[in-house]
């Protein structure tokens, strides 16, 4: 049987795209007790709340119908956010030369976290090009990587 996430990105995906968004990401995630279904979108130009609307209503409506998750859960539509995580290879390729923050499971030279340009991803391994230089951290190491926001 597929994993929930992925049985519900394959119904949110058409409803996205139907919405004139693109499907981001699905968690499925337990938190205080609670389990939460959250589908992000994306849209160029970014995402409204009508977006999520949306995408929301029709795929509440399918979900009930579906009835693909045990118990209850909340669902949750939103953008992927302006520093949304990079998980994919497609992320990770559309996002190639955008400035990224790498952080670790553990410090390296005293820092778990490496802000720099995004120059490569292969086999979960990321390059980014940093003040420093090139630098390259193994798929072991990576604990997060995500679009950095300067403001």
């Amino acid at each position: 049987m597929a994993k929930i996430t992925e049985l519900v990105a394959s119904m949110a995906a058409p409803i996205a795209e139907g919405a004139g968004c693109s499907l981001w990401d699905v968690e499925y995630v337990r938190e205080a007790g609670e389990w939460f279904l959250r589908v992000y979108i994306d849209k160029a130009g970014g995402v409204s709340i009508d977006d999520c609307e949306a995408v929301s209503r029709p795929l509440s409506d399918q979900l009930d119908e579906a009835d693909p998750i045990e118990g209850s859960y909340v669902l949750e539509v939103s953008s992927a956010g302006a520093d949304r995580p990079l998980k994919k290879p497609e992320h990770f390729a559309r996002f190639l030369d955008a400035e990224v923050e790498v952080r670790l499971y553990r410090a390296m030279e005293g820092r778990k976290d490496y802000v720099g340009i995004l120059k490569g991803y292969e086999n979960g391994d990321v390059t980014i090009e940093t003040a420093a230089g090139p630098r390259t951290f193994a798929k072991k190491d990576v604990a997060q990587v995500r679009l950095y926001v300067r403001f």
